[in-house]
Protein backbone atom coordinates (compact mmCIF):
# COMPACT_ATOMS: atom_id res chain seq x y z
CA UNK A 1 0.00 0.00 0.00
CA UNK A 2 1.53 3.19 -1.17
CA UNK A 3 2.08 5.70 1.77
CA UNK A 4 -0.05 9.26 0.81
CA UNK A 5 2.62 11.58 2.46
CA UNK A 6 5.78 9.89 -0.32
CA UNK A 7 3.06 10.34 -2.54
CA UNK A 8 2.41 13.89 -2.12
CA UNK A 9 6.35 14.52 -1.47
CA UNK A 10 6.49 12.86 -4.85
CA UNK A 11 4.33 14.86 -6.82
CA UNK A 12 5.88 18.22 -5.21
CA UNK A 13 9.16 17.17 -6.43
CA UNK A 14 7.98 16.61 -9.83
CA UNK A 15 6.30 19.81 -10.20
CA UNK A 16 9.18 21.45 -8.76
CA UNK A 17 11.56 19.71 -11.65
CA UNK A 18 9.31 20.58 -13.85
CA UNK A 19 9.37 24.11 -13.18
CA UNK A 20 13.07 24.14 -13.49
CA UNK A 21 12.82 22.79 -16.76
CA UNK A 22 10.57 25.22 -17.80
CA UNK A 23 13.40 28.11 -16.53
CA UNK A 24 16.16 26.57 -18.55
CA UNK A 25 17.18 28.41 -21.24
CA UNK A 26 16.42 26.83 -24.25
CA UNK A 27 19.54 25.71 -26.60
CA UNK A 28 19.48 24.61 -29.97
CA UNK A 29 21.63 21.71 -31.31
CA UNK A 30 23.93 23.62 -32.95
CA UNK A 31 24.13 26.48 -30.08
CA UNK A 32 22.75 29.44 -28.52
CA UNK A 33 20.13 31.52 -31.20
CA UNK A 34 21.81 34.34 -31.37
CA UNK A 35 19.29 37.51 -33.11
CA UNK A 36 18.70 39.63 -30.19
CA UNK A 37 21.61 41.75 -29.91
CA UNK A 38 25.17 42.57 -31.98
CA UNK A 39 27.11 42.12 -28.39
CA UNK A 40 26.92 40.05 -25.33
CA UNK A 41 28.21 38.76 -22.28
CA UNK A 42 29.48 35.58 -21.60
CA UNK A 43 27.71 33.65 -18.52
CA UNK A 44 30.08 31.27 -17.78
CA UNK A 45 28.37 29.80 -14.47
CA UNK A 46 25.53 29.65 -16.79
CA UNK A 47 27.04 28.29 -19.82
CA UNK A 48 25.16 30.80 -21.88
CA UNK A 49 25.61 34.51 -23.71
CA UNK A 50 23.54 37.20 -22.15
CA UNK A 51 22.37 39.84 -24.71
CA UNK A 52 23.37 43.52 -24.27
CA UNK A 53 20.51 45.58 -25.86
CA UNK A 54 22.90 48.82 -25.51
CA UNK A 55 26.65 48.82 -25.36
CA UNK A 56 28.04 51.58 -23.54
CA UNK A 57 30.86 53.23 -25.88
CA UNK A 58 32.22 56.61 -27.34
CA UNK A 59 31.63 57.38 -30.95
CA UNK A 60 34.87 56.47 -33.16
CA UNK A 61 35.19 59.79 -34.66
CA UNK A 62 35.70 60.98 -30.92
CA UNK A 63 38.38 59.17 -29.78
CA UNK A 64 41.50 61.35 -30.19
CA UNK A 65 45.19 61.32 -29.39
CA UNK A 66 45.58 57.50 -30.34
CA UNK A 67 45.09 57.78 -34.12
CA UNK A 68 47.64 54.89 -34.81
CA UNK A 69 46.59 52.28 -32.89
CA UNK A 70 42.79 53.54 -33.60
CA UNK A 71 43.57 53.08 -37.30
CA UNK A 72 45.51 49.91 -37.28
CA UNK A 73 42.66 48.07 -34.63
CA UNK A 74 40.16 49.28 -37.44
CA UNK A 75 41.97 48.03 -40.23
CA UNK A 76 42.25 44.27 -38.52
CA UNK A 77 38.85 44.18 -37.55
CA UNK A 78 37.59 45.26 -41.18
CA UNK A 79 39.86 42.64 -42.39
CA UNK A 80 38.09 39.93 -40.52
CA UNK A 81 34.89 41.08 -40.85
CA UNK A 82 35.69 40.58 -44.76
CA UNK A 83 36.54 37.33 -44.27
CA UNK A 84 40.07 37.85 -44.48
CA UNK A 85 43.49 37.25 -42.68
CA UNK A 86 43.83 38.95 -39.14
CA UNK A 87 45.17 38.87 -36.01
CA UNK A 88 44.52 38.65 -32.00
CA UNK A 89 45.31 41.98 -30.73
CA UNK A 90 46.51 43.33 -27.10
CA UNK A 91 45.77 46.98 -26.01
CA UNK A 92 48.14 47.29 -23.49
CA UNK A 93 49.45 50.44 -21.64
CA UNK A 94 48.23 53.79 -19.47
CA UNK A 95 44.85 53.48 -18.04
CA UNK A 96 42.28 55.81 -19.05
CA UNK A 97 44.04 56.04 -22.65
CA UNK A 98 40.94 54.53 -24.28
CA UNK A 99 41.62 51.05 -24.70
CA UNK A 100 38.22 49.41 -24.19
CA UNK A 101 36.29 52.91 -25.33
CA UNK A 102 38.34 51.59 -28.58
CA UNK A 103 37.76 48.14 -29.36
CA UNK A 104 33.60 48.87 -28.78
CA UNK A 105 33.87 51.59 -30.87
CA UNK A 106 35.51 49.58 -33.21
CA UNK A 107 33.19 47.35 -33.45
CA UNK A 108 30.50 49.57 -33.68
CA UNK A 109 31.92 51.36 -36.83
CA UNK A 110 33.12 47.98 -38.68
CA UNK A 111 29.39 46.43 -38.18
CA UNK A 112 28.07 49.26 -40.42
CA UNK A 113 30.18 49.15 -43.09
CA UNK A 114 30.18 45.56 -43.75
CA UNK A 115 26.91 42.68 -44.67
CA UNK A 116 27.76 40.01 -42.39
CA UNK A 117 27.11 40.05 -38.17
CA UNK A 118 30.16 41.11 -36.34
CA UNK A 119 29.07 39.92 -32.72
CA UNK A 120 30.86 41.36 -29.89
CA UNK A 121 31.14 39.22 -26.49
CA UNK A 122 32.67 40.21 -23.28
CA UNK A 123 34.44 37.31 -21.50
CA UNK A 124 35.05 38.53 -17.87
CA UNK A 125 38.84 38.34 -16.10
CA UNK A 126 38.06 35.48 -14.27
CA UNK A 127 36.33 33.20 -16.63
CA UNK A 128 39.69 33.30 -19.12
CA UNK A 129 39.38 29.16 -17.97
CA UNK A 130 36.19 28.96 -20.03
CA UNK A 131 37.17 30.35 -23.25
CA UNK A 132 38.13 27.02 -24.78
CA UNK A 133 34.10 26.29 -24.13
CA UNK A 134 33.02 29.82 -25.83
CA UNK A 135 34.89 29.53 -28.53
CA UNK A 136 33.53 25.53 -29.47
CA UNK A 137 29.98 27.34 -28.99
CA UNK A 138 30.74 30.16 -31.20
CA UNK A 139 32.40 28.29 -33.67
CA UNK A 140 29.26 26.66 -35.07
CA UNK A 141 27.61 29.99 -35.81
CA UNK A 142 26.70 31.49 -38.78
CA UNK A 143 28.29 34.98 -37.73
CA UNK A 144 31.97 36.52 -36.93
CA UNK A 145 32.71 37.24 -33.10
CA UNK A 146 35.64 39.56 -31.44
CA UNK A 147 36.01 38.04 -28.12
CA UNK A 148 37.03 41.00 -25.86
CA UNK A 149 38.37 40.80 -22.74
CA UNK A 150 38.52 43.55 -20.58
CA UNK A 151 42.04 44.65 -18.17
CA UNK A 152 43.41 41.04 -18.54
CA UNK A 153 46.15 40.38 -15.97
CA UNK A 154 47.34 37.34 -14.34
CA UNK A 155 48.74 37.08 -10.57
CA UNK A 156 51.26 34.33 -9.12
CA UNK A 157 50.24 31.07 -9.20
CA UNK A 158 47.26 31.26 -11.53
CA UNK A 159 47.15 28.77 -13.91
CA UNK A 160 44.01 29.82 -16.31
CA UNK A 161 46.29 31.83 -19.02
CA UNK A 162 47.56 28.29 -20.13
CA UNK A 163 43.77 28.20 -21.50
CA UNK A 164 44.78 31.65 -23.45
CA UNK A 165 47.84 30.42 -24.89
CA UNK A 166 45.80 27.40 -26.07
CA UNK A 167 43.28 29.42 -27.83
CA UNK A 168 45.48 32.01 -28.98
CA UNK A 169 47.93 29.48 -30.52
CA UNK A 170 49.15 25.76 -30.17
CA UNK A 171 46.35 23.86 -29.47
CA UNK A 172 44.79 21.46 -30.74
CA UNK A 173 41.62 22.85 -31.82
CA UNK A 174 43.01 26.66 -31.91
CA UNK A 175 40.85 29.77 -32.41
CA UNK A 176 38.03 29.26 -34.94
CA UNK A 177 38.11 31.13 -38.04
CA UNK A 178 35.28 32.97 -37.00
CA UNK A 179 36.45 34.26 -33.53
CA UNK A 180 39.25 37.10 -33.03
CA UNK A 181 40.42 37.89 -29.68
CA UNK A 182 41.28 41.26 -28.42
CA UNK A 183 42.42 41.84 -24.97
CA UNK A 184 43.66 45.37 -22.78
CA UNK A 185 45.71 45.26 -20.14
CA UNK A 186 48.03 47.91 -18.10
CA UNK A 187 50.69 45.38 -18.22
CA UNK A 188 52.96 44.80 -21.73
CA UNK A 189 52.90 40.95 -20.58
CA UNK A 190 49.57 40.70 -18.33
CA UNK A 191 51.80 40.18 -15.84
CA UNK A 192 53.01 42.23 -12.51
CA UNK A 193 56.91 43.00 -12.57
CA UNK A 194 57.74 41.51 -9.41
CA UNK A 195 56.18 38.32 -10.46
CA UNK A 196 58.58 37.87 -13.34
CA UNK A 197 61.65 39.07 -11.30
CA UNK A 198 60.70 36.72 -8.33
CA UNK A 199 60.81 34.35 -11.14
CA UNK A 200 63.76 35.04 -12.22
CA UNK A 201 65.38 34.82 -8.76
CA UNK A 202 63.76 31.32 -7.58
CA UNK A 203 63.40 29.29 -10.37
CA UNK A 204 65.69 26.26 -10.62
CA UNK A 205 65.86 27.62 -14.63
CA UNK A 206 65.19 30.93 -15.17
CA UNK A 207 64.95 31.47 -18.50
CA UNK A 208 62.26 28.94 -18.99
CA UNK A 209 60.82 29.67 -16.51
CA UNK A 210 59.94 33.31 -17.46
CA UNK A 211 59.64 32.13 -20.48
CA UNK A 212 57.08 30.60 -19.60
CA UNK A 213 55.12 33.81 -18.29
CA UNK A 214 55.70 36.46 -20.55
CA UNK A 215 55.28 33.88 -24.14
CA UNK A 216 51.93 34.58 -23.79
CA UNK A 217 51.75 38.23 -25.17
CA UNK A 218 53.92 36.96 -28.09
CA UNK A 219 50.72 34.58 -29.12
CA UNK A 220 48.97 38.29 -30.48
CA UNK A 221 49.61 39.06 -33.49
CA UNK A 222 49.16 42.82 -32.83
CA UNK A 223 51.12 44.60 -29.94
CA UNK A 224 49.22 48.28 -29.47
CA UNK A 225 50.58 50.78 -27.20
CA UNK A 226 48.45 53.33 -24.85
CA UNK A 227 50.40 56.35 -23.53
CA UNK A 228 49.80 59.19 -21.73
CA UNK A 229 49.01 61.99 -23.68
CA UNK A 230 50.83 65.50 -23.66
CA UNK A 231 48.24 68.81 -22.43
CA UNK A 232 47.83 69.92 -26.19
CA UNK A 233 46.33 66.47 -26.95
CA UNK A 234 44.24 66.61 -23.77
CA UNK A 235 42.70 69.67 -24.62
CA UNK A 236 41.93 68.37 -28.41
CA UNK A 237 39.95 65.45 -26.42
CA UNK A 238 38.20 67.63 -24.21
CA UNK A 239 37.42 70.74 -27.00
CA UNK A 240 35.97 67.54 -29.42
CA UNK A 241 34.04 66.16 -26.95
CA UNK A 242 32.53 69.79 -26.43
CA UNK A 243 31.49 70.41 -30.12
CA UNK A 244 30.14 67.08 -30.23
CA UNK A 245 27.86 67.39 -27.64
CA UNK A 246 26.95 70.81 -28.44
CA UNK A 247 29.04 72.44 -24.93
CA UNK A 248 29.22 76.55 -25.61
CA UNK A 249 32.51 77.79 -24.07
CA UNK A 250 35.42 79.83 -25.00
CA UNK A 251 38.78 78.05 -25.78
CA UNK A 252 40.40 80.29 -23.47
CA UNK A 253 38.07 79.14 -20.40
CA UNK A 254 37.81 75.74 -20.98
CA UNK A 255 41.27 75.67 -21.07
CA UNK A 256 42.04 76.92 -17.93
CA UNK A 257 39.71 75.11 -16.68
CA UNK A 258 40.51 71.95 -17.91
CA UNK A 259 44.13 72.11 -17.50
CA UNK A 260 42.64 73.07 -13.31
CA UNK A 261 40.47 69.80 -13.49
CA UNK A 262 43.94 67.36 -14.88
CA UNK A 263 46.03 69.06 -11.88
CA UNK A 264 43.91 68.20 -9.18
CA UNK A 265 43.18 64.60 -10.95
CA UNK A 266 46.98 64.67 -11.21
CA UNK A 267 46.51 63.04 -14.49
CA UNK A 268 45.67 63.62 -18.26
CA UNK A 269 44.06 61.02 -20.22
CA UNK A 270 40.87 60.47 -22.30
CA UNK A 271 38.66 59.41 -19.33
CA UNK A 272 39.82 62.32 -17.17
CA UNK A 273 39.16 64.32 -20.30
CA UNK A 274 35.43 62.85 -20.73
CA UNK A 275 34.71 63.23 -16.52
CA UNK A 276 35.39 66.71 -16.85
CA UNK A 277 32.96 67.18 -19.79
CA UNK A 278 30.40 65.41 -17.57
CA UNK A 279 31.00 67.74 -15.04
CA UNK A 280 31.00 70.53 -17.39
CA UNK A 281 27.87 69.37 -19.32
CA UNK A 282 26.09 68.92 -15.22
CA UNK A 283 26.75 72.76 -14.56
CA UNK A 284 25.31 73.91 -17.76
CA UNK A 285 21.92 71.46 -17.56
CA UNK A 286 22.82 68.99 -20.26
CA UNK A 287 23.34 65.01 -20.73
CA UNK A 288 26.07 63.65 -22.43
Amino acid sequence: MTDPILTQIAASLQRIADRLDAMAPAQAAAGPLLTEADAYHWDAAADRLMPVPKVSRAPFGLLKGIDSVRDTLLANTLQFAKGFAANNALLWGARGMGKSSLVKAVHAEVSGHVEGRVILIEIAREDIETLPRLMRMIARQDARFIVFCDDLSFDKDETSYKSLKTILDGGLEGRPENALFYATSNRRHMMPRDMIDNERATAINPGEAIEEKVSLSDRFGLWLGFHNCDQPTFLAMIRGYCDAYGLEISDADLNARAIEWAQTRGARSGRVAIQFVRNLAGEMGKTV
